[in-house]
Formats: structure tokens, C-alpha cells, sequence
């Protein structure tokens, strides 16, 4: 027997402000289907999302849920009003049975349910607007941009979740990694249409770029049969003094058919400049020690950076990235350790919290009252990279509408916001460009731009970003902090660097594990034999000696060069690194095992 859809929208016909959104919109979502929700910024994803909850009145249409069946959706900025803690927040609506369930998705996620939501960041809120969706476990789950504000681990994780999960779900996300991972489906918003492609989400792009193709294909032969068209019109008047009337309104079809056409949005004309360009030597620390609110951001680190590298930061929300980037570009001292600049910087910082941005200043003001623009007081120019530009024409460069230009910055979306700022930075030459979290909020289109322009960009970036395809497309080198204060240093992205990652963290838990124990009683009693006694005392050290190699192997093959210079000796380390972990665990149970008796 064929089950109805889990979800039917027919007919969708919705408008905002006079601009058609959907038009004869139709689409089904069915038990189990997990599908990948994009398109451009601004193209309406979001307000689909909310169509297919419920929460979007629509001008014509219907939608229909299966009778008995549940829809949970996860906003961008969830309203949180008469919610103490964040924790009050994902239970609201459920029983205090369920209560394992957001503890068990907060631990995940790594947020705390204690936190005030007065005090709540906005990745935060987002954490527990996400911890309660799971922890309702609907029959569809909507989810719009999950991904943004998690770090790798906590992306992994909810990776893990979402494909471990017998419920259907429709996720917006930017994330090519996540959206290859999870999706079965592509639902591709362009233009008000909705079309939807089976297969997982490897093939969209190039699904999409044949699409737009066959498209360009059409039009161009459309132009060409209007063309002839109206030289037949024009000559046939002249030759026979009478109209064929019926090819006449025929011409006229045919043009209207081509007015009626949507164009399709161009991508941004962003460019970067290189400024004078630096000495060959950029930044260089060395014994970089600092705490910072307790917490240990890098003990005694050592660092060259050279023109022309692209070095990406990585780890955990908190652990400190954007404190090592400060304390590199001299804007946060070290508390231990020296930092030498390299000569001719011109850094440019794209900042995650769009600190630059005042809310409540136009687009018009955020270009041009700004003396880092080169300008200052109210002026209709910006200077682009030394030569000027009125701001209405540059800020089309970055895909705004005039009517955009005098709207006050809070107005705009997060890829808005994301795209303003990338054309404050890239007014200005530079030579060290710093992007902190950029890949939150801009669609993929503008990502592979973002990418081509780093790409040909003459001077060095630092970059920190959970986006990993973005860190494996832009990073030559990659610092991994580990915690405790440890980085580690990586040549290529984040795929080269995962493979280690599981050894350097397994070296980390071990030498813990032998502290931990090291630390435990080790008074013997009567119970143990002689030699089980002496095996008791002997075993401590031999547990030591093992860390210390364990930690020795990890050191060399932190390496980033290893690999390539010496294959033979990465894996004769890897090898033995892999023997003294299975010893050392070994020996941790048999202590175990002793000091329990003891």
C-alpha cells in the first residue's frame, strides 16, 4: 500500500510587498526523506521552511500534513520570552521525562541549560533552539542553517544525529561537508521555482550549472527566432504592403514570453587588492604563552608565518582562536613569548561578530562615514581600492538593491550582513587578510567566489572557520588546538589533518589516563602475592614510560612534512604508536585490576 506524503504543499502562491515569492508552488515530502534545502541568498528558503511549518499564511494553496504525524522547526533566532535559562527553553512543551534527551543533545552541542537567557549568545540560543527539536523528535524536522555557530565537533555530532534518525528532515545549510554526509534529495530554490533532484548532494552543482546552461540555450534561441522575426516583419511590410497579422502577434507572443522571464541573479563582482606587498617574513612567535579567563590558550608555541601562506585555526568553540589571531596580528600581547612583524602590513580583519557593522546605520553610512574607507563625513563616494566609486554602483557589486542602499544595517539577513562587510574590507588594499568564521550565512555561489578570489589573492591569509570543504579548498597549513594549551601544526586542510587527529587526541587521553592513576593510592595489601605486589609498584612507571613515548611518537608525527619527506618513517611511527597505545591500555587494566584488590 502506497502511504500518502508525509507533508503536501499544491498550488503555493505567496507575496511579499508586491514581489512574488512562490508562485504554483507544489511539492511532497515523504516518511523518511532527508533533503537538502538551497539557493541563493534572499531566494526565499527560509520562508519556505516556514510555509512547510505552518507558520507563513499563503496567499493561494494548500498545505496538508498527515493526519497523526508532527512538524518541529528550528529558526535563526528563536524567541525565547518567559524562559529563564536555556535549558527552561528546549523543555518548554515537554514533560520532565524528556529531560534526558535535551541533556543528551546539550552535551552534544556543548552548551550549558544553566545559562540565563539574558545572557545567552546567539549561538547559544541557537544551540538550544536545535537541543529542543531533537529532543521533540517530530515525524519532519525543519531545519534552518543548524550548522552555523557549532564547531567541528559539535557539526560531527549532529551529523551523527541527523543520520542515525528514523524521522524525515529538510535542512538549509551552506555546508557542503554536512549536506554530502546527511542529504538523499536536493530541493533548489531559483527564481520562485522549486525543482528537486534525487541523489545525494555530490552531483547537485553540476546538475544545477548543466540546468542553467540548457537554460542560456533557450533564451539564446529564443533571441534568434525573434530576431528573424522582426526582419521579417520589417521586410515583408516593404515587399508585400500587407501584414501577415497571424506571424505579427505571434512576434508579439514571443517577445512577451521573454520579458516574462526571470533574469538570474549575477554573482557578486568582489575582488581583492594586494596593497604594497610585505616582507617575506610576516609574523613570527615564539614561546607564546597565555591564559586568558582561566582557561589555557597556548603554552610556550612557536609560529613563522611567510607571504603567501593560508593558515586556518581549529578546534572548539572557546578554545582560543581568535585570541592566537589577535595575539598574532599585535592587537592581544602574549602573556609570555615574543611576536615579531614583519615589515609594510596592511591587515584587513573580517570579524565574526560584525563588530565593524552598527546596526543602526544606513549601507549608504556603514561605506561612507568611515575614515578606514578613505573618506570621512557624508559623501555619495567610496574609495575602492583608490580609485572612486559612487556607493549606490559598489554596493551592486555586492548583489544590493538601490532601494537597499539607505536601509538601516539591522534590516539585513546574516548574508547581508556577511556581504557588507566584505566590501567594507575589500574598499582597501591589503596584504594580511584575517577572516574570522566568514563561511556563516553566504550561500554556496558566493563561497566558490569567496574561494577563486583567496585563491589569486598575492598576500597571506589567517582564516578560522567549522566549514571543513572551505578549509580544505583555501588552507595550505592547518594549526589544530588540541587543549591544554597544545597546538599542533598541519600542512593542507582539514582532511589532511583529520587522519592524525585521532592519534594526537588518543596520545592526549592516555597520558591523562596515566596521570589520573598515578595519582590513586598505591598501598598494597596482604591480599596481593609478592609478585603481585612488586607488579603494583612497577607498574607506574612503566605506565609513564609508555606515555612518553606515546607523546614522543605524537610530537613526530605532528610533523606536517614527515609524510611527504620520509613516508617509510611516518609509518614505522604510526606503526609503533599504535603498539605502545595497545601496551600502555594494556597495563592501565592490569593496574586497575591490582589496585582494586589492593
Amino acid at each position: 500500500m502506497v502511504r500518502a506524503p508525509l507533508l503536501q504543499l499544491t498550488d503555493i502562491a505567496l507575496t511579499f510587498g508586491g514581489d512574488p515569492v512562490f508562485h504554483d508552488l507544489s511539492l511532497s515530502i515523504q516518511t523518511g526523506d532527508r533533503l537538502a534545502l538551497v539557493g541563493r541568498n534572499g531566494s526565499g528558503k527560509s520562508t519556505l521552511l516556514k510555509v512547510m511549518a505552518g507558520l507563513v499564511e499563503v496567499d493561494k494553496g494548500a498545505r496538508v500534513l498527515s493526519p497523526g504525524d508532527s512538524v518541529g522547526y528550528m529558526e535563526q533566532e528563536p524567541v525565547m520570552e518567559g524562559c529563564e535559562t536555556l535549558g527552561d527553553f528546549a523543555l518548554r512543551d515537554l514533560g520532565p521525562a524528556e529531560l534526558w534527551r535535551v541533556e543528551a543533545a546539550a552535551e552534544g552541542l556543548k552548551f550549558n541549560p544553566d545559562t540565563p537567557v539574558s545572557s545567552a549568545s546567539g549561538g547559544e540560543r541557537r544551540r538550544a533552539a536545535l537541543a529542543k527539536l531533537i529532543a521533540e523528535a517530530p515525524d519532519l524536522m525543519l531545519l534552518d542553517e543548524p550548522t552555523n555557530h557549532l564547531d567541528i565537533e559539535a557539526i560531527t555530532w549532529l551529523e551523527s544525529r541527523l543520520r542515525e534518525t528514523r524521522q524525515a528532515f529538510v535542512v538549509i545549510s551552506h555546508d557542503r561537508a554536512f549536506l554530502r554526509a546527511l542529504a538523499k534529495a536536493t530541493l533548489w530554490i531559483d527564481r520562485g521555482d522549486v525543482r528537486r533532484r534525487e541523489g545525494s548532494f555530490d552531483g547537485f552543482e553540476d546538475w544545477r550549472d548543466k540546468t542553467w546552461a540548457e537554460e542560456d540555450d533557450a533564451r539564446h534561441k529564443l533571441n534568434r527566432k525573434i530576431k528573424a522575426e522582426a526582419r521579417w516583419a520589417v521586410e515583408g511590410i516593404s515587399a508585400r504592403r500587407k501584414r501577415n497579422q497571424g506571424r505579427v502577434r505571434a512576434l508579439q507572443e514571443l517577445r512577451a514570453e521573454r520579458s516574462a522571464q526571470i533574469k538570474r541573479q549575477g554573482t557578486a563582482a568582489m575582488e581583492l587588492t594586494s596593497g604594497t606587498k610585505s616582507g617575506r617574513r610576516v609574523m613570527e612567535a615564539k614561546g607564546f604563552s597565555k591564559v586568558y579567563d582561566g582557561k589555557v590558550i597556548c603554552d610556550d608555541f612557536s609560529l613563522r608565518i611567510m607571504r603567501g601562506d593560508r593558515v586556518a585555526f581549529v578546534g572548539p568553540n572557546g578554545v582560543g582562536k581568535t585570541t592566537m589571531i589577535e595575539m598574532l596580528t599585535g592587537q592581544t600581547q602574549p602573556d609570555a613569548g615574543t611576536l615579531t612583524l614583519g615589515t609594510n602590513l596592511e591587515i584587513a580583519v573580517f570579524d565574526q561578530r560584525r563588530a565593524a557593522l552598527d546596526p543602526n546605520a544606513t549601507l549608504w553610512d556603514s561605506l561612507t562615514n568611515d575614515e578606514d574607507m578613505g573618506v570621512s563625513g557624508r559623501s555619495d563616494q567610496v574609495m575602492v581600492r583608490g580609485t572612486p566609486r559612487h556607493v549606490v554602483g559598489y554596493l551592486k557589486d555586492f548583489l544590493f538593491a538601490e532601494a537597499q542602499a539607505r536601509a538601516p544595517v539591522r534590516s539585513l539577513s546574516g548574508g547581508e550582513k556577511a556581504r557588507l562587510l566584505l566590501a567594507r574590507i575589500m574598499a582597501k588594499p591589503s596584504n594580511v587578510l584575517v577572516l574570522d568564521e566568514p563561511t556563516n550565512d553566504l550561500d554556496i555561489e558566493t563561497l566558490d567566489l569567496l574561494q577563486d578570489i583567496l585563491g589569486e589573492y598575492d598576500g597571506t591569509v589567517l582564516l578560522v572557520s567549522h566549514d571543513r570543504d572551505f578549509l580544505d579548498r583555501v588552507a595550505s597549513t592547518t594549526i589544530a588546538f588540541e587543549g591544554q594549551g597544545r597546538l599542533t601544526v598541519h600542512a593542507g586542510g582539514w582532511s589532511d589533518y583529520a587522519p592524525k587527529r585521532a592519534l594526537v587526541q588518543d596520545a592526549a587521553k592516555a597520558a591523562q589516563k596515566s596521570t589520573q592513576k598515578a595519582s590513586v593510592t598505591k598501598e598494597k595489601s596482604n591480599t596481593l602475592s609478592f609478585t603481585e605486589k612488586h607488579r603494583l609498584e612497577a607498574l607506574p612507571g612503566e605506565m609513564e614510560r609508555l606515555e612518553a613515548e606515546i607523546a614522543k611518537l605524537g610530537t613526530l608525527l605532528s610533523d606536517p612534512e614527515l609524510f611527504t619527506r620520509e613516508p617509510a618513517k611516518f609509518q614505522k611511527a604510526t606503526d609503533a604508536l599504535i603498539e605502545r597505545q595497545a601496551k600502555l591500555d594494556a597495563a592501565e587494566e592490569e593496574w586497575i585490576e591490582l589496585a582494586e584488590r589492593s
